[in-house]
């Protein structure tokens, strides 16, 4: 797998890929190692970056490495594709559109936790039951959650 870390307006990010997918990304790293991106990652990371400035963009034509999760993690994540920058649903919501009952929340909480993909993967858009916030996998926690619900124009949770 290759590295790329670049810079952003809340700070550096680092993307991973091995032939033409993303095998991982990472918000806030301390990642020192960096080559150069292939020509079909740029993009990416320009949307990245005018992402975490402005918002809006959506990361679901991404080519991930599904292979590195398991088939219930797949099914959480391409759902948490459905809900937009600037939105938020419950992990009962995203329970329930992967087909679950809403006591399977708890299991998508945690493969949301595990996300090698988050940002691309929007995993911040998902908060406990009656909004609750709960935690964040990236550096920063619930205050980098926060900012990027804030980023994405949600004003509930602007900071």
């Amino acid at each position: 797998m290759l590295v790329h870390t670049f810079p952003t307006a809340i700070g550096p990010c680092s993307i991973w890929w091995d032939g033409e997918s993303v095998t991982r990304f990472m918000l806030l790293t301390t990642e020192q190692d960096s080559v150069d991106p292939p020509a079909w990652l740029q993009p990416v990371i320009s949307r990245v970056q005018k992402h975490l400035q402005t918002g809006g963009e959506d990361f679901a034509d991404v080519a991930l490495a599904w292979t590195a999760v398991t088939p219930f993690q797949r099914r959480v994540y391409q759902a948490a594709l459905q809900t937009k920058s600037g939105h938020t649903a419950t992990y009962g919501d995203l329970a329930k559109a992967i087909g679950e009952e809403p006591a399977v929340s708890r299991a998508v909480g945690v493969a949301l936790g595990q996300n090698p993909w988050p940002l691309l993967v929007p995993c911040h858009r998902f908060v406990g039951a009656n909004g609750k916030m709960t935690g964040f996998s990236a550096p920063g926690g619930i205050d980098t959650k926060l900012k990027l619900l804030a980023i994405e124009g949600n004003q509930l949770f602007a900071v």
